[in-house]
Order: C-alpha cells, then structure tokens, then sequence
C-alpha cells in the first residue's frame, strides 16, 4: 500500500496522491497548484506516472486544487473513469469550464503583451488547456459516489462519506488487502454557517489526512460573526468600497447568507451588494439540487422555497463592462469577488482601482497563501504589484479567520479519534504547521509523519526519522498566536 504524492505534499494546493494498491494504480484526486510563480510552474511539468498507466482518478471534492489538472491528465493519455459524488460531478464542470476560459483570456493578454515587446509567439506559454479538453475530461466523470455506500473501483472498496467541506465533499474510506486506508480530501470546519458536520469515520490502519489548520483553532461561529459585523460597521464609517475576495464555492455562499442575515436583522446597513464572480453565481445553483447536505436553517429554507443567499441589495454582476462600472459607482457598497487568494479574476481590477484608497476596507475572509497576493497584503507589504502596475495598501485591511472551510487543529483531533490508533500521514499543510503537529499526535498516542514531496511511502511503515522532514526546525508558538488571523 504505497503513495507518492505528487501536489498538497508539504504544500497546501495542487492535491494528487497516486496509490498503488496490489498492482493498483489510483489517483485520489489531480489539482492545480495555485500561489506564487515557483509553485504554479509546476503545473507545466510533465506528471510522474504515466496518465494512461492509472486504472482510475477518485476525486474528494470540486474545488481547482484538487480537480484543476483533470483536463491536462486527459489531454497527456489517461482514458479511464473518474470516480465522484453528483455534486462534485456538478461544480467540477463550472470550475473547470471556468479555469479554460482564464487559462485561454490570460495566453492571450501575454501574447497581446509578447508582441508589443517583440518576444516570439513561441515563447509565450500556451494555456494548459482549452475548454475542448475540459469537455473531454467531463465525459470522463462517473458521479456514482455516494456517502456511505460502498463502491468497487478498479478491485478496491470505496466508500464515500460526507467530509463537510464544500458541496460534495467527501473523504474517501478504501478497504484493500493490506488494510483500511482513509483519504481525507478536506474537511470541513464542525462550525460552519453552511456544511453539515463531517461524518465520524471507522477505525482505520492509516489515515492521509489534510493538515491546513493543523496547528491553530479556529474562532467561535458566534464570535466570527460579530467580528464580521463590526468590520462592516467600520467599513461603511470609512465611507469608501467594501472589498471582499472569496472561494466561488462554499465561501461566497456563505458570506451572502450572512450579508442576508446581518442586513435582515439590522445589524449592518442596507448597502449595495455586488457578486461580481459569474463563476459563483452559477456554482450557487447546485445549492438549491443539494441542499440536504446543508445546515437545517438553510436547508429548510431552501425547502420552502426561499433563497438563503440573496441578500436584498444583491446585484449579480455578469460582463466585464458591468464590471468595471462598479468601480465608477459613488458612495459604499460591497464587492464580493473571486478569487479568495487575490491571485486572478475580476478582484484584482478593484485592489487595482481601490487599494490606494484610505477609504477602502479590504475584508480577508479566506486562506491567504504566503507567496499569493493576499498573503503579501496580510503580510503588511506598503505596495503590491497588481495588473503589471505597483499599487500603494492604504486600505482598512480586517483578517476574519472564523469563516474557514477547513478543519482547525480540534476538528481534526475529532475526527482522528473516531478512527482508532491509525497511522497518520500529513499532507496539505504548510511544513511549519505539520511540524507542530506532531508532537500533539504523539501526546495522544498516535504515530504521524509527514508526506514528502513525490517521494513513495509505504503507509503501513515509517517515514522520515521522528516523523520530521531533515532541515525542519519545530517551533511552538502560543495559543494566542495560534487562533489570531488566518482563514
């Protein structure tokens, strides 16, 4: 029972995990690395296996760092069958549809830029791929993945079960030969505003399990609200745009339901609220088909034939012209825009126009990659490079870490304790907080090591020494550390 992970392994995007089970060859998901330019290179490199050596994909959930390659692994010779729930099958084709479009609009501005400079077409890096090869991958999709049913893949037993991320989500149970393995995928925050809890999972041997927020707690739901209501307070006081990046998935649906809620109750005022991301407007759909898998309140109105996540200001921003009429708009109001990490999309055009401004109010409501743009403005840099311009950061800047998707380091203790004394390998996490955790896995008993990049691991063995990579130096910081800032 092998696995060499060739994305998420001491990093948090570009998931995919090929496992080799008895002559076996799974691949538990194929994400885009998303970040800086060194990370986002590699999703030029040639894949490590042979695509059309796979006997299947498993995908854990829709959003592009575990599903962005799909159509480059499709392209590159794999013919098989994609395993996955109906919703992820559903959202899959709206990011992926999504992620051609940017890929192909981006390849153009370069070469419109290339040839202005006199650099060769040749040298310009084509997309990826196109919107023909993500049809190509979409026709792959078997959405036969249920929780709690089991399915046989390729020899191997999978068993889906609700993970609480995101629509669809699920970590993966497979029973082999060698043992019982889980495939954790992400799981979600147990206080999420939106996603049912995950499922407790069955007693397991190993466990490959995200590590995001492996070393922190999140805040309160409750307290995650106030916070967000007294940032919009203070917004609306500064008197200038309200710029909110957000995830097209999960996070955006979120934070219009919370808009809804707040404004319904008079908590903030009744300003303007533009969804400027086409993207998540269409993703908001699959909602209303599944919403059994969100929290009662939700899901209840749903059933009744109301809309949970239209606040009664929204304006749903659909071209680009429309767009870049926001910016011309006088007086407050909400930009809600993708994407989450500031690194692409249509919130770049508003930093670009509105950072400088001492009016504006930038609320960070998701990860921030250190390397991303977002990460560089949480960081405190004075000036950022937007758009090919260097733009000043006088804007308000408010951090809320409770609105997270991800498991903080309580959920995971949680999760793992349903699941007996498996052994635990780490993967999508940054290497400083993988490190940290450790040593709290082995104050409570179980063995934990840490994932190296596309190197195999036997899962049933050990990795490296102490469960440390060589070179790391582990550092414990205080809980007040750990619970401040963050997603």
């Amino acid at each position: 029972m092998n696995l060499q992970s060739f994305g998420a392994a001491q990093t948090v995007t570009g998931s995919m995990h090929l496992l080799t089970l008895g002559g076996r060859q799974l691949l538990v998901d194929c994400g885009l690395f998303q970040g800086g330019d060194d990370l986002e290179a590699r999703n030029r490199e040639a894949f490590s296996f042979e695509p059309a050596g796979l006997d299947a994909v498993l995908l854990t959930h829709a959003h592009l760092d575990h599903v962005g390659r799909l159509p480059l692994l499709v392209k590159r010779g794999f013919r098989g069958a994609v395993y996955c729930t109906a919703p992820t099958a559903a959202l899959a084709e709206t990011v992926l549809l999504d992620s051609a479009r940017l890929q192909v609009e981006g390849y153009r501005h370069d070469l419109r830029r290339a040839r202005r400079q006199g650099v060769p077409d040749e040298q310009v890096p084509p997309p990826l791929y196109e919107e023909e090869d993500v049809h190509r991958a979409l026709a792959l999709l078997r959405p036969v993945l249920t929780f709690g049913e089991t399915t046989v893949v390729a020899g191997v037993r999978v068993t889906p079960q609700r993970a609480g991320h995101i629509l669809g989500s699920a970590y993966l149970v497979l029973d082999t030969p060698d043992g019982r393995l889980i495939m954790s995928g992400d799981l979600g925050n147990r206080e999420s505003g939106l996603q049912l809890d995950f499922t407790p999972p069955p007693p397991a041997d190993a466990i490959v399990l995200e590590s995001t927020y492996a070393n922190r707690t999140h805040r309160a739901w409750p307290d995650t609200l106030a916070e967000f209501s007294a940032a919009l307070r203070a917004s609306v006081r500064q008197g200038g745009k309200i710029l909110i990046p957000s995830f097209a998935i999960e996070r955006t649906q979120t934070i219009l339901h919370t808009l809804k809620e707040l404004m319904d109750s008079g908590e903030v005022p009744r300003l303007p609220v533009f969804l400027d991301s086409p993207m998540a407007a269409r993703a908001t759909h699959e909602y209303f088909e599944f919403g059994d898998e969100l929290v009662p309140p939700v899901r209840d109105a749903l059933q009744a034939g109301e809309d949970p996540f239209r606040p009664g200001t929204l304006h749903v921003v659909n071209t680009s012209a429309e767009s870049q009429r926001i910016n011309r708009y006088d007086g407050p109001a909400i930009i809600l825009a993708g994407n989450g990490m500031m690194t692409g999309g249509r919130i770049q055009h508003h930093l670009k126009h509105h950072l400088w401004k001492p009016g504006t109010s930038l609320i960070i409501v998701s990860y921030q990659s250190p390397s991303s743009l977002g990460g560089r403005i949480v960081g405190g840099a004075d000036t950022v490079r937007i758009l090919g311009e260097e733009v000043a950061v006088r804007a308000q800047v408010h951090t809320i870490g409770g609105f997270s998707a991800h498991a903080d380091q309580d959920d995971l203790l949680a999760f793992l304790e349903a699941a007996g004394q498996p052994h635990v390998w780490l993967v999508h996490g940054e290497n400083e907080v993988m490190a940290e955790f450790l040593p709290v896995l082995a104050a409570r008993g179980l063995k934990g090591d840490i994932v190296p990049d596309r190197q195999a691991v036997d899962l049933r063995g050990a990795g490296f020494p102490n469960g440390t990579p060589p070179g790391f130096h582990i550092e414990t910081r205080d809980r007040a550390a750990q619970t401040a800032g963050g997603e």
